[in-house]
């Protein structure tokens, strides 16, 4: 009999979302026999009809915003709005991904001389495997492109947080032929290692710790499948003595350090300030970390919801009470939004953490949590290389009101991205730069992540 396991509430430990059963190496094999079968003909399917099947099923997730919405909350942690605007833009993404099936198939014409057409067709059956921090539209920007290509898909999402993404599944297959996409919950070492090293899984997409990507590469290269990696991160930003610090530019900073209680991969996680700004970056920013309300997010007035699991929960507690324990200064802020229910969740309140250094483990880790460090530099050499001493390189940020300087400095970071005044995602749905170094690798920009999903072929007459 197969593993069952819970899925609980953040903000009440104690409440059961749901139950899942866990899926064994037989679901797996049969998910992927289903998958290769559906493949055949749906790859066969016109991009036109592909696109009316997608525009139906954004149409019906649309029609199910509000229950989604709640519990993707009950079993994230995510407040309503923040909820919100990822199972939104997870819609979005689908209709962006329709209205340009039909242009994108069109074939290439490279070199007219001869002439030579490029053509695309699609892989096979793709593997893609979700996050617990967003694992809606983490998995839509992977299955959506990879369906709409032509391809079947698997997909794995987190034991932690799957059951919104399973519903979202569920809506979207009342458009599709059995066996295009499926969804199925099991752990990394079982479902995972098998979706990672099967031969019928020909294209896969990764979302998660640079450990576990590791492991997906070692296994992905034994039949060499293709393989996109979006991996950990310690985003630094670099606030130079002319930034402009107004009440705007801190909302932005400390939208970038704690949206979704700082669990992001391209959150802000080391902050380096021009020596003759820090105390003013301090202050305000601490005026704006103690406007954070933290509590249940199915609460309008929650701003920031529990961390998402007890292993993160212990971690970052952990983390700050070793700060403490060196002597840092550690500055607790925000408020609880109602205390008698404060040690019912994972509720963790906003700090910001001085005096540490590059070799603290608070500027070495990815702490996936609201806690930040606030470290001083003299000149902007020095920052661009504390900026660069990490093994990751996803996003960065530069604070700066001289657009010149900004691009100087940009060319200097080593990261996949880096924004001017601002720090997290960029609104173009088409467009994702995962990162460099042990970041991960790809890019996506206008149809790349529909061209991750196809081969490429010339034509030539």
């Amino acid at each position: 009999m197969a593993d069952t396991t819970d899925v609980i509430n953040p903000a009440k430990i104690s409440e059961v979302v749901g139950r899942v059963r866990m899926a064994t190496e037989a679901d797996v094999d049969h998910a992927l026999d289903q998958a290769q079968a559906a493949f055949q003909t749906w790859s066969r399917t016109t991009p036109e009809e592909r696109a009316s099947r997608l525009c139906d099923a954004a149409r019906d997730l649309r029609s199910a915003l509000p229950e989604l919405t709640r519990l993707f909350v009950r079993e994230n942690g995510k407040p309503l709005r923040e909820a919100e605007i990822d199972i939104r833009r997870s819609i979005e993404l689908t209709e962006i991904v329709a209205k340009d099936l039909p242009q994108w198939s069109k074939p290439e014409l490279i070199e007219p001389d001869q002439p030579v057409w490029a053509r695309r067709r699609a892989r096979g059956v793709a593997a893609v495997i979700s996050p617990w921090n967003s694992p809606v539209l983490l998995s839509f920007k992977r299955f959506i492109p990879a369906i709409g290509a032509g391809n079947t898909a698997v997909v794995k999402p987190a034991t932690y947080c799957p059951l919104t993404l399973v519903r979202c599944v569920e809506i979207i297959n009342r458009h599709l032929p059995s066996g295009v996409l499926q969804a199925l919950i099991g752990s990394g070492a079982v479902a995972g290692e098998k979706l990672a090293s099967d031969k019928r899984v020909r294209t896969i997409a990764f979302t998660g710790s640079t450990e576990t990507g590791r492991r997906i590469m070692e296994l992905a290269s034994r039949s060499v499948k293709k393989v996109f990696l979006e991996l950990g991160g310690n985003d630094p930003a670099i606030v130079s003595s002319d930034a402009k610090l107004d009440e705007d530019a801190i909302a932005r900073m400390t939208h970038g350090i704690l949206r979704a209680s700082g669990q992001v991969c391209v959150a802000i996680k080391r902050i380096y300030v021009h020596h003759s700004r820090l105390n003013e970056l301090v202050e305000k920013l601490a005026r704006s970390f103690d406007r954070v309300v933290v509590g249940n997010g199915l609460i309008p007035e929650t701003t920031m919801g529990p961390l998402n699991n007890r292993a993160q929960f212990d971690f970052v507690t952990g983390l700050i009470d070793r700060c403490t324990q060196k002597g840092l200064v550690v500055m607790t802020k925000g408020r609880k939004l109602f205390p008698p229910a404060w040690n019912e969740g994972f509720f963790v309140l906003p700090s910001i953490v001085l005096g540490a250094g590059e070799d603290d483990e608070l500027v070495r880790c990815e702490q996936f949590g609201p806690v930040i460090p606030v470290v001083p530099f003299v000149n902007e050499h020095d920052a661009i290389e504390r900026a660069n001493n990490t093994p990751y390189g996803l996003r960065a940020s530069v604070w700066t009101a001289d657009r010149h300087r900004a691009e100087a400095l940009a060319d200097q970071i080593e990261a996949g991205a880096v924004f001017l005044n601002d720090h997290g995602i960029f609104s173009n749905l088409h467009i994702e730069f995962p990162g460099i170094k042990q970041s991960g690798f790809s890019r996506e920009s206008r149809w790349a992540a529909l061209d991750h999903y196809t081969d490429t072929y010339g034509f030539a007459e």
